[in-house]
């Protein structure tokens, strides 16, 4: 990489994080960011590393920066960026792999990893704290499918309609 490609990756990293916090604490005034049920805006973002390898860390730290006001503390720090990570590599990894011309299984994949790890952590939490022991099968399945279908929900309605608009004004070079 050279200095000015560097530079670049590093803008956008930013910029990409810095949107998806704007976005996740405009969704927290509504209620609608930390908690099982959850609607964040700013998960629509999650398909820019179809277009660009800098939305990986900067979804990771927006995610990060947005979860330092999460009600779940310490414990939506950890689990929060972690999902992020691993939902915006396989996005990156899969991105070719297309169903009449949309990435599918870029889209299902933070879905998946949403509802695997935030599902898990939200049903481990009590309100001693965070607690592995306290995770019931019937707590973790309710969990799974609330945040995977709100995940799935804005990846559909919020991302997928992204997806056309970034194709159509190149913001972003292959």
């Amino acid at each position: 990489m050279n200095k000015k490609t560097n530079v670049k990756f590093i803008t956008e990293s930013a910029l990409i994080a810095a949107l998806y916090a704007v976005l996740t604490y405009i969704a927290a005034v509504m209620n609608l960011a930390f908690g099982g049920v959850q609607f964040r805006f700013s998960e629509a973002l999650c398909v820019l590393p179809i277009f660009t390898p800098a939305a990986i860390p900067g979804l990771t730290m927006g995610c990060l920066i947005s979860n330092l006001a999460s009600p779940l503390g310490i414990v939506d720090w950890i689990f929060g960026p972690i999902a992020t990570l691993l939902a915006t590599l396989v996005t990156r990894k899969m991105r070719e792999v297309k169903l009449f011309d949309i990435p599918f299984i870029s889209l299902l994949s933070p879905v998946i990893f949403n509802a695997l790890i935030i599902g898990f952590e939200i049903a481990a939490i009590t309100e001693n704290g965070f607690n592995l022991s306290a995770v019931s099968f019937a707590a973790f399945s309710y969990q799974f499918l609330s945040v995977g279908l709100g995940e799935l929900l804005v990846l559909f309605v919020l991302g997928l309609p992204l997806i056309f608009l970034l194709r159509k004004v190149k913001i972003f070079k292959r």
